[in-house]
């Protein structure tokens, strides 16, 4: 997903649906919903979503383009069914996902991912982690990912990159939100970019909101040819006067 892009809009959909139709399909091609000319879904157009997709399968939506961990009251509230029934639904998922079987009446949700068995364990998995749940590369692949990204053709970093990276070079540990709040901009996708690169890392949650904090790679300090953060310089002389943001408190 790194640097992915999404045009305004994104998401409308076409045609109505019928939901006892999309029931009998058996799993067919789902129903057709109606578009709308803000690019937005109605209550009747999320309705027939919901009606035309497994419980498990809108969670796997919702997780796939979380880019923080979304809790289960917070998926119980997208997909409009009880906390328990996500909960379920999550078990199997990720059983499902690590090669196994749920027993029967041991969580296990009607309509499971894996209800007839163990099956071949996924290159990826759920974990549960600050409170919600996100999809990981599974732990055993991290050499294959790892190598893949190092051999990628080398891209320039665009200069809104450049910029987040400053910002968290200097201001590390730092939340996505406060970068935002810094550059004053949506930095999700730069976030991604950089996270591709190996320029940055998840080093832990904040305490009070559990949003996740980002700092520095080691990759980083070899690209600029520096054992630590501490050689960076000193980032007041670089800057215009009154730049918010960085008054250089806590650098």
């Amino acid at each position: 997903m790194t640097g992915e892009t999404f045009p305004d809009g994104a998401g409308a959909v076409s045609a109505a649906a019928d939901p006892k139709a999309a029931e009998d399909s058996g799993g067919g091609t789902p129903p057709r919903l109606p578009e709308y000319a803000d690019g937005g879904a109605g209550a009747d157009a999320l309705a027939a979503v919901r009606a035309a997709h497994t419980l498990e399968q809108q969670l796997e939506a919702l997780l796939l383009v979380a880019d923080e961990p979304l809790g289960a009251v917070a998926l119980a509230t997208a997909v409009d069914r009880p906390v328990r029934e996500v909960r379920r639904a999550i078990e199997a998922l990720r059983a499902d996902y690590d090669g196994e079987a749920l027993r029967a009446g041991d969580g296990e949700a009607p309509g499971s991912a894996n209800p007839a068995g163990a099956g071949r364990r996924r290159g990826f998995e759920l974990r549960e982690v600050a409170g919600g749940y996100r999809f990981y590369v599974r732990e055993t692949l991290d050499p294959l990912v790892a190598d893949f990204v190092r051999q990628q053709s080398p891209s320039r970093l665009s200069q809104a990159a450049l910029e987040t990276l400053a910002v968290i070079a200097y201001r590390q540990p730092v939340s996505r939100g406060a970068i935002a709040s810094i550059r004053a901009v949506n930095v999700d996708g730069v976030v991604r970019t950089l996270l591709g690169h190996g320029l940055i890392t998840e080093v832990g949650q904040d305490s009070e909101t559990g949003a996740i904090l980002y700092g520095t790679d080691d990759a980083l300090l070899g690209h600029l040819g520096i054992a630590g953060i501490d050689e960076l310089p000193p980032i007041a002389p670089l800057l215009d006067d009154g730049s918010e943001g960085f008054d250089g408190e806590g650098l």
